[in-house]
């Protein structure tokens, strides 16, 4: 939970549109995974400037709001 607070911290200064390399970093994805989440269309929106793409932080809090990042590894009880 710390890891995540701070993210969002170091992601929030500054504008809030965030480049691919750093949406994925917030996310705690690769950059490449979530290329290709925008390209099959199950990543978060993102908007086009140019010929470069942003993604808004609050648009990146919502998507991980309905698709939270699940771990490989196995639970215990």
């Amino acid at each position: 939970m710390e890891n995540e607070c701070v993210r969002a911290q170091m992601a929030r200064q500054g504008s809030p549109f965030l480049t691919t390399k750093a949406a994925a970093y917030y996310l705690g994805l690769c950059c490449r995974t979530l290329e290709k989440k925008r390209k099959n269309g199950s990543g978060p929106h993102y908007r086009r400037q140019g010929s470069y793409i942003r993604y808004h932080i609050k648009d990146l809090e919502a998507w991980l709001e309905g698709n939270p990042i699940r771990s490989n590894a196995k639970q215990r009880k």
